[in-house]
């Protein structure tokens, strides 16, 4: 995510850090430079004019000039400048404490990720703030859209209206309160068609269901893999349906960021929610601040220990701490700790988290493959408990029922009880030694896990 607008806002950086003073020639350059990689990153050219306006202004002011460290006093002022044309600091939460049902309308071209939307709306206000919702496909048109919610549903084992393809979707837009009612549910997504682009129909069947249903917020769904256009078009959606709020989906894909940087600042309407990723559970609440510092290279480590509580068991972490302080860390242990960690998401997604990590020279081409991660579990399930609990036992004709077993060689089973082996051996020396007793490069660590 951001990872070119990160890395080129990183390298203007360098150019002023350490400085003990910074004057208006320094202070152009550098401005000059960061309105480039705005525009380069499909930032809307009259949000980066603004931005760079402001920053200008509060920069060339006492703030940085006369500061004991201007370089530090600049770059909080970039942050706290970009979290404010993102929203920061506004209302961006989802309407919910509404008579029931709450009405959402998800609107937005085709393709841009609507009907999965709805699906990870429905299961992130289930999950986190205990509401019934009900899915409704309102999508007459495109093929099959009518089914794939209905799958979404039944995946989720969340209530799906059963729409049907010859209705109108005014219709069963009204019909699905009264369905959401009789069943006590509390949450009413009603999916709505698309069109590869705006047209007059589309707008006015829109226009329709607002009039019929009423929603208490109307989602404009954009894709930010396509950058400017999205901010175009959401400019669109709003001026004919006063849209509440947006959904930026595939953020995990976006590399350059300017649907997220310029959306917020055209339409005036708040991001609430992002997508990152392809699951059902790959969606957040959007967070400005948490965002800046992740393009910044300042990490995440609140969304981390938010997404560490809601995936790892608190029980699990107290009984393994009790085992590695008395060295009986073993490969069922083992086991549950990559289940844990494949719940966080990617290992890369989680180490670009942690404050300054992007940063580290020993990382820059440094990549996990998650696939690893499978195998590595695939080899222990086929273990017996016993050769878990004792890896010690695990002999030549053992290696080979196992690696048979896992569909992996014998020689992928060696390294992972070489990996095992250094890992038990590390936690030894740190429990002997404390933190010295960890490896002064992070890569090392790494390395030794083969990930």
């Amino acid at each position: 995510m951001f990872e070119s607008l990160s890395e080129k806002l990183d390298s203007a950086f360098n150019k002023i850090r350490g400085k003990g003073v910074l004057n208006e020639k320094n202070i152009q350059d550098i401005l000059r430079e960061i309105r480039l990689v705005l525009l380069e990153a499909d930032v809307n050219y009259k949000v980066a004019k603004t931005f760079i306006n402001y920053v200008k202004e509060r920069a060339l002011g006492e703030e940085v000039l006369k500061s004991l460290t201007p370089s530090q006093q600049f770059i909080k002022i970039v942050k706290e400048e970009m979290e404010r044309i993102m929203g920061g600091g506004e209302d961006n939460s989802l309407k919910l404490e509404v008579a029931p049902p709450a009405i959402y309308m998800l609107v937005g071209l085709q393709g841009s990720g609507k009907t999965t939307t709805a699906g990870k709306i429905a299961n992130f206000l289930r999950k986190n703030f205990k509401r019934n919702p009900l899915l409704v496909p309102a999508d007459v048109y495109r093929p099959a859209a009518i089914l794939q919610l209905k799958k979404i549903g039944a995946q989720l084992n969340i209530d799906c209206y059963p729409s049907d393809e010859k209705e109108n979707p005014v219709d069963i837009a009204k019909k699905s309160i009264d369905y959401a009612k009789q069943k006590n549910l509390d949450l009413v997504l009603i999916d709505t068609a698309g069109r590869l682009h705006i047209d007059e129909e589309l707008m006015k069947e829109l226009e329709n269901i607002k009039l019929a249903v009423n929603p208490h917020e109307i989602l404009f769904v954009a894709d930010a893999m396509t950058g400017q256009e999205a901010v175009n078009v959401a400019k669109e959606f709003d001026s004919r349906l006063d849209i509440t709020g947006i959904v930026l989906t595939k953020l995990d894909g976006d590399a350059r960021g300017g649907a997220a940087l310029s959306i917020r600042a055209i339409t005036g309407k708040p991001i609430k929610l992002v997508g990152v990723g392809e699951k059902l559970n790959d969606i957040e609440i959007f967070y400005p601040d948490r965002i800046v510092s992740r393009i910044l290279g300042m990490g995440d480590v609140i969304s981390l220990i938010e997404k560490a509580a809601s995936s790892i068991d608190e029980d699990d972490i107290k009984e393994l701490e009790k085992k590695l302080r008395k060295n009986q860390f073993d490969l069922e242990d083992f086991r549950k700790q990559i289940v844990q960690i494949r719940k966080l998401g990617s290992i890369d997604s989680i180490l670009k988290m942690l404050p300054g990590f992007g940063k580290l020279k020993q990382m820059k081409n440094f990549k996990v493959d998650d696939k690893e991660f499978v195998k590595l579990e695939a080899i222990i399930n086929s273990m017996t408990m016993k050769e878990r609990r004792n890896p010690d036992i695990i002999n030549g004709s053992r290696r080979k029922r196992i690696a048979k077993g896992s569909g992996t060689t014998v020689q992928d089973v060696n390294k992972l009880l070489r990996q095992y082996y250094q890992m038990r051996d590390m936690m030894k020396k740190i429990n002997k030694k404390g933190m010295k007793g960890l490896p002064k490069d992070f890569k090392n660590i790494f390395q030794g896990l083969n990930i």
